[in-house]
């Protein structure tokens, strides 16, 4: 009986290869996992995001927000996320290819994406010492999941399910109306107010 064998991807291995195509890919635990394309409000909604983020940072050079960020899981040769949005302020460096020590991580959750951004991302985003709050943002109706670190070992979770509510993220200083990351995106109804069928 024979077995297929193969060996682990190290972050260096996985960094510098090319399977040929366009597609993104993450690395969990030594293995590339491919992820879903964004499209649609997916994009828009990220954008919004980053455009008010990166708008509140304008007078607090060097912090950034980047987009497609590259994070590293702590004391972990064999992970590398793509966060949607992260913002840092640590200077960029030439040919760096993660964001050190992002302070905020934003994902935004899409049918595909939810369950992996929830039950494998957000475990290790809340590991990062230097991550003082999270963005889970639903991309097909309104709803914003804030997570912020209060100490060493406990998270606050606010949700954020009105038009008119206000987005806070206390370390870099941004405030903006929760209906304003939804600019120019038509919305579905929130699926726990659709009534299921009999």
């Amino acid at each position: 009986m024979s077995s297929l064998a193969y060996k682990r991807m190290s972050l260096d291995e996985f960094l510098s290869w090319d399977d040929g195509t366009q597609t993104r890919y993450e690395l969990i635990d030594g293995v590339p996992v491919a992820m879903a394309p964004s499209y649609g409000a997916h994009q828009i909604v990220a954008g919004n995001i980053a455009r008010h983020i990166g708008n509140a940072l304008d007078k607090r050079p060097p912090c950034h927000v980047r987009s497609e960020a590259g994070i590293l899981k702590p004391n972990s040769f064999r992970n590398f996320f793509q966060a949607d949005l992260a913002v840092t302020c640590t200077p960029h460096r030439h040919g760096q290819y993660h964001t050190p020590d992002p302070l905020v991580i934003v994902e935004i959750l899409s049918r595909s994406t939810e369950d992996h951004d929830r039950r494998v991302k957000l475990p290790v985003y809340r590991s990062i010492p230097s991550v003082q709050e999270i963005l889970l943002v639903q991309s097909e109706f309104l709803f914003v999941e804030v997570h912020r670190r209060l100490d060493d070992s406990r998270w606050q979770c606010d949700l954020l399910v009105e038009p008119d509510a206000l987005l806070r993220l206390d370390s870099v200083g941004v405030e903006v109306p929760v209906s304003a990351l939804y600019a120019n995106v038509e919305l579905g109804p929130d699926p726990s107010d659709v009534e299921q069928a009999p």
